[in-house]
């Protein structure tokens, strides 16, 4: 048996309820519960039990001291062709850059394919189907200022992903202290 796994950082509950408030107003979107909101780090995909048991170990074992993080701004995804994503993004910060690759670094030396696309920091907020250029467009002007208040990261966390028809959905698996030791 295999699970579907991806690192990331958790929103502050009152970011997730400032998000979540924004969701609506923009037809063919599917708006995410807001516990299911989070900055993904990196993707794994699939891994058996004892893959499993290794990333948990390899997490466990990552120190990082603490850094603040602020959303920012607004996009979508793909950049052509029908939107699929609606997103928010992230104020630039050399330490998330820094621990995306740790985390990167750490999983292909257990074997994990590298992720081949660039890193682009955001949080998903809806999942689109049919929806307009135009309403996209207006979704993502509107929030093109937006910025978040600043929120320490000082954990990351390991989700389980299922796919349903209605999405994909979230499950906390474990969660890591990166200043532990620092």
């Amino acid at each position: 048996m295999t699970t579907r796994l991806f690192v990331a950082i958790e929103l502050p509950e009152d970011i997730q309820d400032e998000l979540a408030a924004q969701g609506a107003g923009v037809p063919g979107a599917r708006w995410l519960d807001e516990d299911q909101l989070h900055l993904t780090l990196r993707f794994i995909g699939e891994v058996d039990g004892v893959k499993y048991r290794d990333v948990v170990a390899m997490l466990g074992r990552l120190r990082f001291p603490p850094f603040d993080l602020s959303l920012f701004g607004a996009g979508y995804f793909p950049p052509r062709g029908p939107t699929r994503s609606l997103w928010i993004g992230v104020e630039r910060s050399e330490e998330l850059e820094r621990l995306h690759r740790a985390i990167d670094t750490g999983l292909t030396r257990l074997g994990l394919p590298p992720d081949r696309k660039r890193y682009v920091p955001h949080v998903t907020v809806a999942r689109c189907d049919g929806t307009s250029a135009g309403q996209v467009g207006k979704y993502v002007m509107a929030r093109a200022l937006y910025r978040s208040r600043r929120f320490e990261v000082n954990a990351v966390h390991l989700f389980s992903s299922r796919l349903n028809p209605k999405g994909s959905v979230y499950e906390l698996e474990e969660s890591f202290d990166l200043a532990a030791g620092v």
